[in-house]
């Protein structure tokens, strides 16, 4: 199946072929070039909605082609003691265009502020699937703690500062084989994947 990925995080893309290794993924910046949807919805559903239907009416236009499956991903981590950030502005925490290192020393400084060592988190990760005009969600969520110091360099993002219920490592120090199990994504997926049995 060729699916076309509404993100340019090459993380993301890295993750989704490693999850979906029987399927050709193409990230929307090969067809489009560069651009950029802007993520202005205030929940990861609409923020993920919004990209495959741009990607997706873009792709259409541009070579007339409906018979396309788009997949965008929203995701973030959500920290509760902490106003329940950084949420759906995970990716931007510290400013636009920031880097992983960026955002998860903002993270650390905000767990400090609050004398917090290791505090419950979560992950959520929105999966819309856009084919023939039609639009899908689904949701996959993973529960742990977030620490305020890094651990591991495996993964992207907050990896390293979250270590998953039943676990005594961080994500940063878990291999993808064991990560694929059980993550927000992979779960998000497995339901991506049964609405796309039914779909094509």
């Amino acid at each position: 199946m060729k699916i076309i990925l509404a993100s340019g995080n090459k993380g993301k893309i890295k993750e989704f072929e490693k999850l979906m290794p029987n399927d050709e993924i193409i990230a929307f910046k090969e067809i489009l070039g560069d651009f950029e949807v802007i993520e202005d919805q205030d929940t990861f559903k609409g923020n993920a909605v919004k990209k495959a239907q741009t990607i997706y009416n873009k792709i259409t236009e541009y070579n007339n082609d409906t018979d396309i499956v788009v997949i965008s991903d929203d995701s973030g981590i959500t920290v509760p003691k902490i106003n329940n950030e950084p949420g759906i502005y995970s990716a931007r925490y510290a400013g636009e265009n920031a880097r992983d290192i960026d955002n998860n020393e903002k993270l650390i400084l905000k767990l400090k502020e609050k004398h917090l060592d290791k505090t419950k988190a979560f992950y959520t990760a929105c999966i819309a699937i856009v084919y023939k005009n039609e639009t899908y969600t689904v949701h996959g969520w993973m529960h742990g703690n977030v620490i305020s110091k890094q651990l591991g360099d495996s993964g992207f993002g907050y990896d390293p500062m979250f270590i998953p219920n039943g676990f005594e490592n961080t994500l940063g120090e878990l291999s993808h084989e064991i990560k694929k199990e059980f993550s927000h994504r992979s779960k998000a997926l497995k339901l991506a994947k049964k609405v796309l049995d039914v779909i094509l």
